[in-house]
């Protein structure tokens, strides 16, 4: 792939930046429009960087799933492998409940997956969870049919859910801490 441009590169900057504010303030539904005109650039430009909107927000979201994966190899190592688990995927929850625009950005889009714009978001997620799910099914304290997609359906679902709840964070942590405790009673 041949380097980019020098205006091309700046392009790219500041229309990341720019996006990072929007769906910040609007969510995943921000306005291409409005962050081309904001970033000084035709809507042209933005949808040649960014071909699709969930390629602009994986972007927009990509240092938080850096970090997602970092934090669930850091927990891999970790004594309780359900604890662990439930760690990472608790902290899945609160970024993904803060960050606006990360639960669409995660969200299955039924493509194809040989699709060209493949969901990367998850795809890194799925990878780096894969050996805190693996040591929790090799324990005993997590079902052998449970999938990482599993589970980020699951994030996805409470945090798109709780999107316009007073608290979204709040709402989100209480809504999976019962998913993970179940309908049973409380000791």
């Amino acid at each position: 792939m041949p380097a980019q441009r020098a205006d091309a590169r700046r392009n790219y900057a500041r229309i990341l930046a720019v996006a990072e504010e929007e769906v910040a303030a609007h969510g995943a539904d921000a306005s291409l429009e409005q962050i081309a005109r904001t970033a000084g650039v035709g809507s042209a430009t933005v949808r040649r960087h960014f071909p699709t909107r969930r390629a602009l927000l994986e972007a927009v979201s990509r240092q938080q799933i850096e970090a997602l994966c970092a934090r669930a190899r850091e927990l891999a190592g970790s004594g309780d492998s359900r604890g662990a688990l439930l760690e990472w995927l608790g902290e899945v929850v609160a970024y993904s409940a803060s960050a606006r625009g990360l639960a669409a950005a995660l969200a299955r889009d039924g493509a194809s997956p040989d699709s060209l714009y493949e969901n990367s978001c998850s795809a890194a997620l799925e990878e780096a969870g894969a050996p805190l799910l693996r040591r929790a099914v090799q324990d005993g304290a997590a079902a052998e049919d449970v999938t990482v997609a599993d589970l980020i359906t699951l994030v996805v679902g409470i945090v798109l859910a709780t999107e316009h709840h007073p608290d979204p964070p709040a709402e989100a942590d209480r809504l999976f801490r019962l998913t993970v405790a179940g309908l049973g009673p409380r000791s």
